[in-house]
């Protein structure tokens, strides 16, 4: 490889990255409209902010077994951290509190009413077969899958009797109620046949939008499986029907066929609001929840390790950063203080990604990048004492910087693809078992090893071309080796001398 190979694209490719990432870690609020509108503040997580904490319990399922219910609920909690996440909550912390509760920890939410009802929703679509019956919007209608609950049918009472209600009387009771209300009744007798349900919707082709023509929100959809060729075979047989849209038992819209529906894509309508039909947007995404929950408690929680832990956790990375400098400074010279500045590089890369990607800080995040400081001066060490062994062996010095990285290169890709096998370990078991502190200390740790990678390889690389291409030391000296002694001649033993 040829000293000078890209290396003016080089030069040119690490001033962009430091000015780029500069602005984002020093501007953080800066506008740059119009070619940009977006700012990229520091998301912290729960033990730096604070945020809100939220206690659901499951309602009984009678007739399941324990163990079903247990995994129902862990089921559940899966839905919620989607859902949850999906709302734009960055890390949250979803956990499954002994046989019957979960615990909903969501960092700086102050007001989680609205997030609320879109985790407690269950979040099960149907489409049913309402014949010639024009069940009007907001009616709680009876399904062949089941009826609306106790608390659903006191809701549209608009009672506040804390009287339980039997499923006997959930699926057809016909008490009439105020018109006002929206709807006239909630079953009546009926038990509808259900045409798709939510099951069968494709939760990747979920969007929700504002439709162009009429200015209403809107969501659409695209079934899967199944469901395309039953939605198709029901509307060919049943046009001029009314065929409408449930969720959680509650009528959505009642449209009449008026065509046959050949592919699965539909739309929803009818949204009093574009955060609504987000709200239902997220719940068709991430499926339903297979159990109804209800709120115990709901407050508000500080930051767990306070303002006094931070500054620590900050001082104690600043100081780690200095002293790993330092060292690279006195042991290894001009390509210790190279290293140095892809150091500060670094850092400045990694918190710009922090920012924009987001990644939410935790103390365990935080130690993340802390240990990444540390593998990415060891990636500089090996290349540093290669390059001192070339040095040593009579290579000259450009021979002796490309040696060193070439040799040095497998010893450094492996010991980092080791550990990023782990963290997407670590990843995975925080995914699946509902460890999210596990998963930002992965996170953050997957991300400071990709960038030590770039700067240590890239970075220090380019400074070191530059360094002798320019000729600005040739003397070893800067390079970590003193000058050698010219070795004395060992004296012969016996034998006669020759005089003059």
């Amino acid at each position: 490889m040829r000293l000078t190979q890209n290396l003016p694209a080089m030069v040119a490719m690490i001033i962009v990255i430091a000015l780029v990432t500069g602005f984002i870690n020093f501007w953080p609020d800066a506008s740059l409209k119009p070619f940009l509108d977006k700012s990229f503040p520091i998301s912290e997580g729960l033990d730096l902010q604070g945020g809100s904490q939220i206690v659901l319990q499951a309602r009984p399922q009678p007739g399941i077994d324990a163990s079903v219910q247990q995994s129902n609920l862990s089921a559940a909690r899966d839905v919620i951290e989607q859902r949850v996440s999906g709302s734009g909550v960055n890390e949250p912390q979803v956990q499954v509190l002994g046989n019957n509760r979960i615990i909903v920890e969501l960092p700086g939410v102050k007001n989680p009413d609205d997030l609320i009802k879109t985790v407690r929703e269950t979040g099960y679509l149907e489409w049913i077969d309402a014949g010639t019956d024009q069940i009007p919007t907001g009616q709680l209608v009876t399904t062949e899958i089941g009826g609306p609950t106790p608390d659903q049918i006191r809701a549209f009472q608009g009672t506040t009797s804390t009287t339980p209600l039997t499923a006997t009387q959930s699926v057809t009771a016909t008490t009439p109620v105020s018109p006002t209300a929206g709807f006239t009744t909630w079953s009546n007798g009926k038990v509808y046949k259900v045409v798709v349900s939510g099951a069968e919707i494709d939760g990747t082709k979920v969007t929700a939008d504002v439709n162009s023509q009429n200015g209403t929100p809107e969501v659409q959809f695209t079934l899967k499986g199944d469901g395309p060729r039953k939605l198709q075979d029901f509307t060919q047989n049943n046009i001029g029907k009314y065929m409408p849209i449930v969720l959680d038992k509650k009528v959505l819209a009642s449209p009449i066929i008026q065509g046959v529906i050949p592919n699965g894509i539909g739309q929803i309508d009818h949204m009093t609001s574009l955060s609504e039909a987000q709200n239902l947007a997220i719940e068709l995404r991430y499926g339903a929840l297979p159990v109804g929950l209800d709120v115990v408690s709901n407050r508000t929680i500080g930051p767990t390790l306070g303002a006094e832990g931070v500054q620590r956790s900050l001082v104690a990375g600043a100081v780690g950063l200095g002293l790993v400098m330092l060292f690279m400074l006195l042991f290894y010279r001009l390509p210790g203080l190279l290293a140095d500045v892809a150091l500060l590089l670094f850092a400045s890369i990694t918190f710009a990604l922090f920012r924009a990607l987001p990644v939410t800080l935790t103390l365990a995040g935080i130690a993340g990048f802390i240990l990444s400081i540390g593998m990415a001066v060891d990636a500089n060490v090996l290349i540093f004492a290669r390059i001192k062994e070339e040095l040593r062996s009579g290579k000259t010095l450009a021979a002796a910087v490309e040696a060193g990285f070439e040799h040095a290169w497998p010893s450094i890709r492996d010991s980092n693809m080791t550990t990023i096998i782990i963290t997407i370990i670590l990843y995975w078991f925080g995914s699946n078992f509902g460890a999210s502190v596990i998963k930002g200390f992965a996170y953050t740790l997957l991300i400071s090893v990709l960038v030590s990678l770039f700067t240590a390889v890239t970075i220090t690389r380019t400074f070191l071309r530059l360094v002798v291409r320019a000729r600005l030391a040739q003397n070893l000296w800067w390079f970590g080796i003193d000058q050698p002694q010219r070795p004395v001649a060992p004296p012969t033993e016996g034998g006669i001398q020759p005089v003059g």
